[in-house]
């Protein structure tokens, strides 16, 4: 708010100053006076806001952060279990309002002195965050020195302030830090007292619309434009539009906007749903030939106490409210000629979880779960005298609604369903076979569509019936063994062996190993609950070893056409961004010889292909060498290369080039590792290395 020294000593004037008004005001204010002396101290954090999937470098979520000393910091998992701070958006803002001397215009007055108690408050709510909000990621092309075009991705955080400002922040993706804010407005919304804020996102006739939501503690709602001029195919409002004007001391609480469309307009509409107090404002926006339409009311009878939290499942428009006294309502929208009506049942979780408050709740992205932030109740009519804070999850779909949404899923990626898979993980670890009708129609889908999305699918549930049927492990795997597991057999007492036995063992030990290798990605210690008793009779054991190795066949073969099919991407790739006789580091020859040396493998697109990639490397071959010896590494194995003099190096699974580097990456499943590009790599193999694993989906690390 101004230089140390001066701000120093205001605080010391204010705080002795003889008027009460302005001594108490400051003291009891914990913005002015974040110390508190014997006031706790102010740790923790208001708010916490994701921003969409695909914004990290990693194409993962950033997370935007509100401490209690209201300081805004946006965070990052740039390395698996590693959260980042990339940027300080309170003190970056901070510089820029004391450059414009705390002035949003040029034809601002200019204010008075900081020594005055009001210019001190009006500089501190100016840029004391209440709530921020992230956007969709919009897609804008820019134009390079060549003259191509590439679309270059931005995401919009929106910050309310504590006197109503918005300062909109753009950043370009992926964003790396401080260098990659592209800009920051201020917009004025007018209201008093804002208590929440959301994004308004509506598409009509293939053009976007975009808008800010601010609900006021007073009660008023409205919409306020916001201006995208960089942003090609985003419109606004023309002006300002009031939802709810009423200052009915109702304080909005939280804000959904969900996208549904109209069955009976044929045309898509925007759902907006407010919490106030104990009831619910909903307001159904259509756009149509006489402008926008606006229909708005409340649903009463919902619960006997605020509102405490509220979610929405943006897939299907259902509307989950709670209050404190453990109970949750869902809303189900139902659209009528004119607007819509609500249905809504209670889910009482005192019947689940016993007597408890509930203090909020959220909605998986795909509608799978309803996660609750749970503690004690009351019990025999007392309050508990510990609170002990617990995330309790309830499945709001069954598995077979979980396995028909996978099947039909315009998304086509594991790794954005991870709520819908879980569900089908727990159903086959559990009952140990994948249902039947699961399996004809995932059969039925890969036969008549092909995509490698189905395949993948049918490879995470052969792995998870693998899993289910493996031996429980005596202990649990991950956690770490501090006894010496080595000692030397010939001194052990009662340890006669021969170096048959011996090496036995050791081929019993490493065939175990592969076995378990197979299961990767998999929680191990999930499935020690539900594994089957092995029998201890040979006949019993027999039938089950077979089936894992039939299993494991199986699992190898979809992995082998996983492989070959982006081996056949991988070739595109290499075909349409080289010359004749070009020498890339990826081993082109290689992955060809590789591709046509299983006589059973017949694909007519893979063998034209080859043709036309052998013809322009017109009889080349480019081998790669070994970075320690300088042999050539033959291409006889996908997973890793393995030169004349023993010397091993693990192949990256997006180009197939040999990892010679002691860094490399790994997927979050450990299914597969990928080098780092380099700044030779031409600009189409890093985009190959930006894609995610090909075997599970997950992001690469």
């Amino acid at each position: 708010v101004g230089p140390k020294k001066e701000v120093a000593e205001c605080k010391e004037k204010f705080a002795s100053s003889v008027d009460p008004t302005v001594s108490q005001t400051f003291m009891l204010d914990r913005v002015f006076n974040p110390e508190g002396k014997s006031l706790p101290p102010m740790r923790g954090f208001k708010y916490s806001s994701w921003s969409p999937l695909g914004c990290d470098a990693n194409g993962r979520c950033l997370l935007a952060a509100l401490t209690m000393d209201n300081r805004l910091t946006i965070h990052a998992n740039l390395n698996r279990l590693q959260w980042v701070q990339l940027v300080d958006l309170t003190e970056i803002y901070g510089e820029r309002l004391y450059e414009a001397s705390y002035k949003l215009s040029k034809a601002d007055t200019p204010r008075g002195e900081l020594g005055d108690f009001s210019e001190f408050q009006r500089r501190h709510s100016m840029q004391t965050p209440v709530r921020m909000e992230w956007s969709g990621i919009c897609t804008t092309q820019q134009v390079k020195h060549n003259n191509e075009c590439r679309d270059v991705g931005s995401v919009l955080l929106a910050v309310l302030f504590e006197n109503g400002n918005i300062a909109v922040w753009q950043f370009q993706l992926p964003f790396l830090g401080k260098e990659s804010i592209t800009s920051c407005n201020t917009i004025e919304s007018g209201i008093n007292s804002p208590s929440v804020l959301s994004w308004w996102e509506y598409e009509h006739n293939n053009r976007k619309m975009s808008g800010l939501i601010v609900g006021s503690a007073f009660g008023p709602v409205k919409i306020l434009p916001v201006n995208l001029k960089a942003v090609k195919g985003y419109f606004t409002l023309r002006q300002p539009v009031v939802l709810w004007q009423e200052m009915d001391q109702l304080p909005v609480h939280s804000i959904k906007c969900i996208p549904l469309y109209h069955p009976y307009q044929k045309c898509s509409c925007s759902l907006v749903v407010a919490a106030r107090g104990a009831y619910v404002f909903w307001c159904l926006l259509l756009i149509s030939k006489a402008g926008l339409n606006v229909h708005n009311s409340h649903v009463t009878g919902l619960h006997s106490l605020p509102i405490v939290s509220m979610t929405a499942d943006k897939q299907n428009g259902t509307v989950y409210t709670c209050s404190s006294d453990g109970k949750v309502r869902q809303l189900i929208p139902i659209f009528t000629d004119v607007a819509l009506k609500f249905e809504h049942q209670l889910i009482k979780l005192s019947e689940v979880f016993g007597s408890v408050r509930t203090h909020g709740i959220a909605v998986s992205p795909c509608g799978a779960y309803l996660a609750v932030i749970t503690t004690e109740g009351m019990i025999n009519g007392l309050h508990p005298v510990n609170k002990n804070y617990q995330v309790q999850f309830v499945t709001l779909k069954t598995f077979e609604e979980a396995a028909a949404q996978l099947l039909e899923s315009s998304v086509q990626n594991l790794f954005r369903q991870v709520d819908l898979t879980d569900l089908v993980r727990w159903k086959i670890l559990k009952d140990k076979h994948i249902p039947q009708f699961l399996q004809e129609a995932l059969d039925k889908k890969i036969e008549s569509c092909g995509s490698t999305y189905f395949w993948r699918f049918k490879l995470f549930l052969l792995r998870i019936l693998y899993q289910s049927m493996q031996k429980a492990p005596s202990e649990v795997m991950w956690r770490p063994s501090h006894e010496d597991a080595k000692i030397l057999i010939s001194d052990s007492p009662g340890m006669g062996s021969t170096e048959d036995d011996q090496e036995e063992g050791t081929s019993k030990q490493a065939s175990k190993q592969s076995l378990c290798n197979t299961g990767k990605g998999m929680d191990i210690d999930d499935a020690a609950d539900d594994s089957i008793p092995q029998s201890s009779d040979i006949g019993g054991r027999e039938p089950m070893e077979e089936k894992l190795l039939e299993i494991q066949a199986q699992i190898e073969a979809v992995e082998m056409h996983l492989t070959r099919e982006h081996m056949k991407r991988v070739l595109g790739e290499v075909y349409l961004h080289t010359w004749i006789t070009e020498n890339t580091s990826i081993p082109t020859r290689g992955v060809c010889d590789f591709l046509m040396s299983d006589d059973g493998y017949d694909d007519r697109t893979a063998r034209v292909l080859i043709g036309h990639i052998l013809k322009k490397m017109n009889k080349q071959t480019f081998p790669e060498h070994c970075s320690l010896c300088k042999e050539i590494l033959p291409f006889t194995d996908r997973k890793q290369a393995v030169c004349s003099n023993g010397h091993i190096w693990l192949r990256c699974f997006l180009t197939y080039q040999s990892c010679q580097s002691l860094v490399y990456r790994r997927c979050l499943l450990h299914d597969s590792i990928a080098r780092h590009p380099s700044p030779e790599d031409p600009e189409w193999i890093k985009r190959l290395l930006q894609g995610p694993c090909t075997f599970c989906d997950s992001p690469v690390f």
